[in-house]
């Protein structure tokens, strides 16, 4: 019962939390933040207590590459966006990021060579997010969201997450790594903007979301190397350095992005 609880709660409680924080503060940090393990970290969870830590640790092995997709995610939804409407954006890019994922079932390497990957093609996809102007201070959309817009997030989020734990043990390490970043959270996230306020703030939204890549590789890449000797800790470490990094990251981007003052 205390397993199913944390699938039906912990993934959705940490969306309503992301989308509050992009309410207060910008559709960037709501990026950031939905990028980190808000989903994959309660999945790999969850599996480390239902399968032990071998299977957990080859899982979040698996995520860094499944990071891989989430990134593809990102550039072919803002692409995508500009284009389509919130459900045909969804499945275009649902079956970009299924047919890299099924790719990259056949590739086996050790975690520090999935890291040095995963990092690159991230790095990548920043280069070939669509050109956006950044958003102004006191930009951030003040207009009211439907009552709806929160439980449905939730909801949502809950039933993927509960999917897919559910299915691990069919599905093995491999698979289960490569689809705990499957872009639940972020597609939520993502579909909600699309829909209520355009492909703009959507691709504001999901290039945050990159950046939040960088610290959910060091999260995964920690759990796959620490949670055999380490357990449950490996995962709070893990959370830890996320933030760390995460906070290196947001910090680095405001100073690049801070108009310069000429004399």
């Amino acid at each position: 019962m205390d397993i199913l609880l944390v699938k039906l709660f912990l993934a959705p409680l940490l969306v309503v939390a992301s989308t509050l924080a992009g309410r207060r503060w910008g559709a960037d940090v709501t990026g950031i933040l939905v990028a980190l393990p808000i989903v994959a970290g309660p999945i790999l969870f969850i599996t480390y207590l239902q399968h032990g830590a071998d299977f957990a640790g080859g899982a979040a092995t698996a995520s860094l590459f499944g990071l891989v997709s989430l990134a593809v995610f990102a550039v072919v939804f803002s692409c995508a966006a500009r284009r389509l409407g919130w459900l045909a954006t969804v499945a275009t890019s649902w079956v970009a990021v299924l047919a890299v994922d099924v790719a990259l079932s056949f590739v086996h390497v050790t975690a520090p060579v999935a890291l040095v990957v995963t990092l690159v093609v991230t790095t990548v996809a920043v280069i070939f997010m669509p050109r956006i102007e950044p958003e102004l201070p006191g930009e951030v959309d003040r207009r009211p969201s439907p009552m709806w817009d929160l439980p449905g997030r939730a909801v949502v989020t809950g039933v993927l997450v509960l999917g897919l734990t559910t299915a691990s043990a069919a599905l093995g390490p491999q698979w289960t790594g490569l689809l705990a970043p499957f872009p639940i959270a972020t597609s939520v996230v993502a579909a909600f903007v699309h829909a209520q306020h355009g492909p703009v703030v959507t691709a504001r939204t999901l290039s945050g979301a990159l950046m939040g890549l960088f610290g959910f590789s060091t999260f995964c890449f920690s759990v796959a190397v620490l949670v055999r000797p380490m357990g449950a800790a490996a995962f709070v470490l893990g959370a830890a350095v996320t933030v760390a990094v995460q906070l290196l990251v947001l910090r680095t981007r405001r100073t690049l992005g801070r108009p310069k003052v000429g004399r």
